[in-house]
């Protein structure tokens, strides 16, 4: 999996990849504290709403971006992106009302949203051969599980020395140090697509993916994963500093928790699929998260 790196443009493009969720994770842990600060016990109806117009925006607006911008240098968009949620970024520890934080993160996400698609049309083209696509991919998700757990521990250490309102320099940094990296890589050539109506651009994505059985079956599943990952992530403040009384490091560090357990199964995954059904063990997982929230609820 780690060879993949030798390749110079994939190793910079996945470090702008880590250190700009490594700058997502602390902005997460920021937020819900910036939301008790402004709403206490009322904090989880802020997180809520705002993880809800993070979704909805992502889910919106990526399709329009990426058939708005199908044509354009991705090398540019990928700058442009991130420039733009750095800049969000620094006014976040400005906010003194929750309606402000409602369009920061409406605005932060749809850069995402125009950053990721871009960001995974570039790899097949810097990897052309399969099995290295495959091992980036692995590599990539590794990313995802590792920023999970390492970003809520750095919060918390940090946490003891700083105000959180700090941590949002943290994302600043981070989300720059990406753009430094996109522009520090050679892209290849990448051919831009022929021209085609808006409206084929823009549904091209979603009629491939409902002709797919697979692709809707998997998209119930993210649904049951999403919900679960909405309520730690909309909650946790509320519980640790509302109901136990708990600090602020407190807070990163159950967070943390969460991420460690996701990356211990994440890791043991391969070998249990090597004796049981992907779908036996997708379904398990399926069911019993529901069941694990309300145990947890009572």
């Amino acid at each position: 999996m780690i060879a993949v790196l030798r390749n110079p443009t994939y190793a910079k493009l996945f470090s702008a990849q880590v250190i700009a969720l490594l700058g997502t994770g602390l902005l997460t842990v920021a937020l819900g504290l910036l939301a008790f600060d402004i709403a206490g016990g009322d904090a989880g109806i802020v997180m809520g709403v705002a993880m809800t117009i993070k979704m909805v925006a992502y889910v919106a607006v990526s399709p329009i971006a990426t058939a708005l911008t199908a044509r354009l240098p991705r090398k540019a968009l990928l700058i442009g992106a991130d420039l733009i949620r750095a800049a969000v970024a620094v006014s976040l520890p400005f906010v003194t009302e929750a309606w402000q934080i409602y369009i920061l993160i409406f605005l932060l996400q749809s850069a995402s949203a125009t950053f990721t698609p871009a960001f995974q049309a570039v790899i097949p083209s810097v990897l052309p051969d399969e099995g290295e696509y495959t091992r980036a991919l692995s590599l990539s998700r590794l990313a995802y599980d590792l920023e999970s757990l390492v970003s809520p521990m750095l919060a918390a250490l940090l946490l003891t020395v700083i105000s959180y309102h700090n941590l949002f320099v943290g994302t600043v940094l981070g989300f720059l140090a990406s753009a430094a990296l996109v522009i520090a890589s050679r892209f290849p050539h990448i051919e831009a697509p022929p021209p085609s109506p808006f409206f084929e651009r823009l549904t091209r994505g979603a009629r491939a993916f409902w002709a797919s059985g697979e692709l809707r079956g998997l998209m119930g599943l993210n649904l049951v994963v999403a919900t679960t990952t909405a309520m730690v992530i909309v909650n946790t403040v509320v519980l640790v500093q509302g109901d136990l009384g708990r600090s602020q490091a407190d807070v990163a560090l159950m967070l943390g928790a969460y991420g460690g357990g996701s990356m211990l199964v994440a890791l043991g995954m391969p070998k249990l699929l090597d004796t049981l059904p992907d779908q036996r063990v997708m379904l398990t997982g399926g069911i019993a998260l529901p069941l694990i929230l309300l145990t947890g609820g009572g």
